[in-house]
């Protein structure tokens, strides 16, 4: 079974605790996003992404020098302000409390691909077509972990839902390690419809369930694939179901019942990785 953990009590910390999360996270400075950390600032440099200004500790100017590089050459403007007071600012003006490794970016805001294109990109290549849709999936670390293994895999991309799910905030910025900017994200307000227009461009759409599923390692890894992943705790809505034309399963030998969303979502992207790129 692939939905992942069920305790009502567990669910409920980690509900609330996502709530607290996403109101720091996603702090707007006049609608620009807040990044930070140094690989997620790096990789925003190296994209095309709109980087407004860049702060940093004394001790970073002095030692990473590949980031200050890449200020220099971009041109960005950056300030270097000692540690305590580049702790206090990012906390009383952009609410940041994580591990911020004393680096702050103000960036334009994440955008998303739209639908269309994303289909389009992903069937336009020799390999066939690969895209990870999310069944409403609310846990931000959750988000962040999957598009780094999409990208370390090779995925052509995700569909979130628009309602009821996690977006493109600078957390899941943060735990993507730079992904996000690599990994085209469209965002969509009905699944199903989506799911259809998949169908239409020729994909097939997997579903992970318990129920009447296959085992994963069955999986044609040649067929162009929708792999969704449903939510934490509800697993795939029954509307998603309907419209998946299959579903595969991870077998358990041990006690637990469900794995995270992420660790299961990581498990199948890297199966079809496997079958698509086998040792030679």
């Amino acid at each position: 079974m692939v939905k992942v953990n069920r305790g009502k009590k567990g669910e409920k910390t980690t509900k609330s605790l996502n709530k607290r999360e996403s109101k720091s996270s996603n702090k707007k400075d006049n609608g620009r996003e807040i990044v930070y950390g140094k690989n997620t600032v790096s990789e925003v440099l190296e994209s095309n992404r709109k980087v407004f200004e860049v702060i940093v500790t004394d001790a970073v100017s002095k030692n990473d020098t590949r980031l200050m590089s890449l200020l220099n050459e971009g041109n960005i403007p950056f300030r270097v302000l000692p540690k305590q007071r580049f702790d206090q600012l990012i906390q009383d003006k952009y609410d940041v409390r994580g591990n911020h490794q004393g680096v702050l970016a103000i960036v334009e805001p994440y955008g998303y691909m739209p639908l269309s294109e994303l289909i389009k990109k992903a069937t336009e290549k020799e390999e066939p077509a690969f895209i990870i849709i999310l069944d409403g999936l609310e846990d931000p670390h959750n988000l962040g972990a999957i598009l780094r293994t999409a990208d370390a895999s090779g995925v052509d991309g995700i569909i979130i839902r628009k309602d009821r799910a996690v977006g493109l905030t600078s957390t899941v910025a943060k735990l993507s390690t730079g992904a996000i900017e690599h990994v085209p994200v469209a965002c969509v307000s009905n699944l199903t419809v989506a799911i259809n227009q998949l169908k239409d461009a020729g994909l097939w759409i997997a579903g992970t369930d318990a129920n009447e599923a296959q085992d994963y390692r069955t999986l044609d890894a040649n067929l162009p694939l929708g792999l969704v992943i449903g939510s934490e705790g509800k697993g795939i809505s029954r509307l998603v179901r309907e419209a998946c034309d299959f579903k595969v399963y991870l077998p358990m030998r041990g006690h637990v019942t469900s794995l995270n969303a992420s660790v299961a979502a990581a498990l199948l992207m890297y199966e079809i990785y496997n079958k698509r790129n086998p040792i030679k």
